[in-house]
């Protein structure tokens, strides 16, 4: 094994199948096959077919991601897998395949948490992450703050979401609007037309006696869905183009907010902001603004590697690999409410010690 680990990490939490390489904090390979299409039709993500297309797509897609980094899976350190939190058996597709390619080859089986993945990520654009990181995390099933002293080990959950999540109000407000799904690329793209200021929608718990860390954007939703239905039974047009960007201030003016306060208040100067909302243009735009005016650093991670993807998973199983984590066992499960503290599932194994994985693999069987 080189000092930097060569890890492939395999993402399928939702319906997204994400295969990456990392070699340590280097991307080699990032191939994603995206069901997004086939949900659209129904307004959102089906589970079952999310699962059908993972199976589908796992194959050619790590082999794709072979080719594309240059390596032999034979050379591989180790393989990587979310094991939750996410749809449970969109995450046993993963799971399965992780297991399979890694007794084939003989190597150690990590399976790893998806929110700490999109926190490390960051790493295969921005160098190692400070110790401490703050972490905002926003996406269509998490709106969470994070706090993080070790990636591999200590994710402390500042605050997260009390109803819908981020990405979901989106979702439902294109809906409303007739905007398709997904929601979160549509609304920005509307948004970029219209007035932030042009409707007062509410912002969800910011009073003074409200959870400091917390989000709601279920009021949020309902607010902007009654307003639009409003103006339709008055027979009056509705301005589209503002709805989506008062709508879209009000969520990330909330996110911004709460995210700068968490870091005055435990004294972080660098905030990381994930997930697949990370790729809104006004997130980054007003999260740089109010950063700089806190002396905070920002780092936000291309958009490409804010939404959900293997790379993510391979920089955390490189890091686990790099500082001696124990591996996964064999019967590693799906979890689909894997908690955040949990950045990873450990076998029994103590740390730097992978014999387990020889116990029932000696030699290389994949070819």
């Amino acid at each position: 094994m080189t000092d930097e680990p060569l890890v492939l990490g395999i993402e399928t939490s939702c319906d997204e199948t994400g295969v990456g390489i990392v070699r340590g904090t280097t991307l080699l390979a990032d191939a994603v096959a995206s069901s997004v299409d086939e949900h659209a039709r129904f307004g959102g993500v089906v589970p079952e077919v999310a699962s059908r297309a993972h199976l589908e797509a796992m194959v050619p897609t790590i082999e794709r991601a072979l080719k594309e980094a240059g390596v032999c899976a034979k050379d591989l350190d180790g393989i990587a897998v979310t094991a939750g939190p996410g749809l449970a058996g969109a995450l046993l597709v993963g799971v399965s395949a992780a297991k399979t390619y890694a007794y084939a080859l003989g190597k150690p089986l990590y399976g790893v948490n998806h929110l700490a993945s999109h926190i490390c990520v960051d790493q295969l654009e921005h160098g190692p992450l400070p110790e401490p990181t703050m972490a905002l995390l926003v996406s269509g099933g998490h709106s969470s703050l994070l706090l993080s002293s070790d990636i591999t080990s200590d994710v402390r959950p500042m605050g997260a979401t009390i109803d819908d999540a981020a990405g979901e109000a989106f979702d439902k407000i294109a809906r409303v609007l007739n905007l398709g799904f997904p929601g979160g690329p549509v609304i920005d793209r509307y948004a970029r037309e219209g007035d932030p200021s042009a409707i007062a929608f509410p912002r969800g718990l910011t009073g003074s006696r409200d959870p400091a860390y917390d989000f709601s954007f279920s009021g949020l939703k309902t607010a902007v869905a009654r307003w639009i239905e409003a103006k339709r039974a008055a027979g009056e047009e509705v301005p589209v183009r503002d709805v989506a960007a008062s709508f879209q201030e009000a969520v990330v003016d909330v996110l911004t907010r709460k995210a700068v306060r968490a870091c005055r208040d435990e004294g972080v100067d660098h905030l990381m902001i994930g997930g697949g909302v990370a790729a809104n243009s006004r997130l980054r735009v007003l999260a740089q603004e109010r950063c700089e005016a806190a002396g905070i650093r920002l780092r936000v991670p291309r958009p490409k590697l804010c939404t959900d993807n293997g790379a993510m998973v391979a920089a955390l199983g490189a890091e686990m690999v790099a500082r001696g984590r124990s591996a996964s066992d064999w019967d590693l499960s799906a979890d689909s409410s894997l908690p955040v503290t949990d950045p990873h599932v450990p076998g029994r194994a103590h740390d730097h010690d992978h014999g387990h994985v020889h116990e029932v693999a000696t030699d290389n069987l994949y070819s």
